[in-house]
């Protein structure tokens, strides 16, 4: 599904290691028939507004030009966006249950009501939206993978009240941790869990700045056995000395390049955006449309309006082909306020001896 701007990533929500562990807000615009645009002049500002954090602004822009086109979906979504944001969650679902009632048949503002509804501890609401957004998309990834963590959330909810009624059911302890251990949740591993009151968005503090994960390095290659020499004098055999071992060429390429992606990572986690855009190869594909400047520009404005940033990369999966190499993992972003986790895939060249991006892309 195309993105209405490079901005917007597609609704990606994770638990997260809050009370109700469901994030509470994802940027998703899709670029879906939506009739009538909103102008793009004040689309573009209200954007703009938003990602460097000026929300007020942004609301302002958006009711404004909603008081003369009241039904333009594309405003309406960014608006619920904006409320979202400033953890107005009563008003944000209030609009995308409009833009449900109004356009039944797009299934991201059925996405984000359910994140709204699982952040406040509403699960059966949260997971009728998304059954309603898989009904007009079955194809829509997003939605089946957030109804898998409605239903996780649910069974350990259950799990959770059968530990309460009988605390000394092994079988049930053992579900748990299971579940626990699948979901991210170790601190109900074997022992009853205490009952974790709701969060809603509005109490959801702003995530901390954390140094970001290593890139886990790919299963190792079994390294060559070693070679001994043959004995020059039967008579007084010297000690057979081993050829050293030779680190494979493709265990040395996926290392140099799972190094470049998790420095990319580090980069962006510091907010340093000179480093951070010197991971992108010369010939980068830019999004459509937009020079190499404007895009570079766009990503100073982004990352500078930030706080705090952090990028962790989880499950790394590193295919090379020559000075090509190909990445495919799950990027956890949490910046401010905003946290989100989504599979991606990247594209790295080798110029220089250095491994860069060319390609990157989101939802792969």
């Amino acid at each position: 599904m195309n993105l209405a701007s490079s901005f917007f990533s597609p609704a990606f929500q994770r638990f997260r290691r809050t009370a109700s562990r469901f994030l509470a807000a994802a940027f998703c615009v899709a670029l879906v028939q939506f009739s009538p645009s909103a102008s793009a002049d004040e689309l573009a500002n209200a954007r703009q507004f938003l990602a460097s954090g000026k929300l007020n602004e942004a609301l302002s822009v958006a009711d404004n030009y909603l008081s003369k086109q009241p039904n333009d979906a594309h405003m309406l979504f960014l608006k619920g966006l904006i409320l979202t944001e400033q953890n107005q969650s009563a008003k944000a679902i209030a609009v995308f249950t409009r833009l449900t009632e109004q356009y039944p048949a797009l299934p991201e503002p059925y996405n984000n009501l359910a994140v709204l509804h699982a952040a406040s501890g509403q699960f059966d609401k949260a997971r009728a939206a998304l059954e309603a957004a898989i009904r007009t998309n079955p194809s829509y990834a997003t939605a089946h993978e957030n109804l898998g963590d409605i239903y996780a959330k649910l069974a350990s909810q259950s799990y959770d009240k059968a530990l309460q009624i009988n605390g000394n059911n092994a079988s049930t302890k053992t579900k748990l941790a299971m579940l626990n251990s699948l979901t991210g949740d170790s601190s109900a591993a074997a022992s009853r869990p205490s009952r974790r009151a709701s969060a809603s968005a509005a109490s959801a503090t702003a995530p901390s700045a954390s140094r970001p994960a290593s890139v886990s390095r790919p299963a190792s290659v079994s390294k060559p056995a070693s070679v001994t020499q043959p004995e020059t004098k039967p008579a007084a055999p010297s000690t057979p000395k081993a050829t050293p071992k030779a680190e494979p060429a493709s265990q040395v390429g996926q290392d140099e390049v799972a190094k470049a992606l998790n420095d990319w990572a580090a980069a962006w986690s510091a907010k340093d955006v000179k480093r951070y855009l010197s991971y992108y190869a010369n010939d980068f594909r830019l999004p459509k449309g937009k020079s190499r400047k404007a895009w570079a520009d766009e990503r100073q404005s982004r990352i500078a309006g930030k706080n705090s940033i952090s990028v962790k990369i989880e499950s790394p999966q590193i295919t090379i082909s020559g000075n090509t190499a190909t990445v495919k993992f799950r990027q956890s972003y949490k910046a401010d306020k905003l946290a989100v986790s989504s599979r991606k895939t990247m594209v790295f060249v080798k110029a220089g001896g250095k491994w860069k991006i060319q390609q990157e892309s989101a939802g792969n």
